[in-house]
């Protein structure tokens, strides 16, 4: 790590708190229907919150987890979902190591709303068995933007990914009418084809089934489901594509050493 730019590893830590709160309210927002305009407000008293009820981490410390109105516990998902958005934000730094400058910039602002995006789908996901298209349609279509402005060499490569991932899912789905994939996986497949190029989606692809088996079988293990149990797929799918924009081309290094 380069000391020099310490502080700004901070801020981008913090900016990434602070967007993690803003993804708490879209998250509770889209579950409830309402619009995101206006104040933030308790979801079980509905009192409207202070400035100083609403600074990530440090706020649901102070309160000890609790409303300040209503004394009602507040979701441990607040916390976690904003310290996860600034870890993620400053990974996302560090790895695509890209000035602040120009173009550049907003390549950056790019790969934060990218990282927003399966955030929100991930604790949505996790919790409703529904990837929310009101977010996923959109970020299609920027990704789409995004490569015929800053890549377009590389456009047949995300095309072929699209025609790979998503083509897999519908299969899958298509297969087992339903039961087996939603089709909410299959949409959100054309967006990991859209993020990655040909090798990096077939690393997502194997680490989120990879991923997924390791839970499952644990799960099983633990009596928490069995065999028929339904379990969302979208948070490995994520998990495999943050793991892939990070780090695809060292995974796939580091597996063909391993096999060599």
């Amino acid at each position: 790590m380069n000391l020099i730019l310490l502080p700004i590893y901070i801020l981008v830590f913090i900016f990434g708190l602070c967007i993690g709160s803003f993804l708490n309210c879209v998250i509770y927002r889209l579950e409830t229907k309402k619009s995101l305009a206006g104040r933030s407000f308790c979801p079980k008293c509905k009192k409207q919150l202070e400035w100083y009820d609403l600074v990530p981490v440090f706020s649901f410390l102070f309160l000890k987890g609790k409303c300040r109105n209503c004394k009602q516990k507040i979701s441990w998902q607040y916390p976690i979902v904003e310290i996860s958005t600034g870890l993620i934000f400053l990974l996302i730094f560090f790895a695509l190591d890209v000035p602040i400058s120009g173009w550049d910039f907003l390549s950056l602002a790019f790969w934060f709303y990218i990282a927003s995006v399966l955030i929100i789908i991930f604790v949505y996901d996790l919790k409703h068995y529904e990837i929310p298209d009101k977010v996923l349609i959109p970020a299609i279509i920027i990704s789409f933007l995004y490569i015929l402005i800053f890549n377009f060499s590389g456009i047949l490569s995300h095309l072929c990914a699209v025609l790979i991932a998503a083509g897999f899912f519908f299969a899958i789905f298509f297969i087992s009418s339903g039961k087996w994939m939603g089709f909410g996986d299959v949409k959100f497949a054309v967006l990991m084809g859209l993020l990655l190029d040909v090798p990096n989606v077939l690393t997502a692809l194997f680490l989120a089934f990879f991923f997924g088996a390791i839970i499952g079988i644990i799960s099983m293990i633990l009596k928490k489901t069995n065999l028929k149990s339904e379990i969302p797929f979208g948070p490995f799918l994520i998990t495999g594509t943050l793991l892939a924009i990070l780090w695809g081309p060292r995974i796939i290094n580091w597996y063909l050493n391993f096999l060599i």
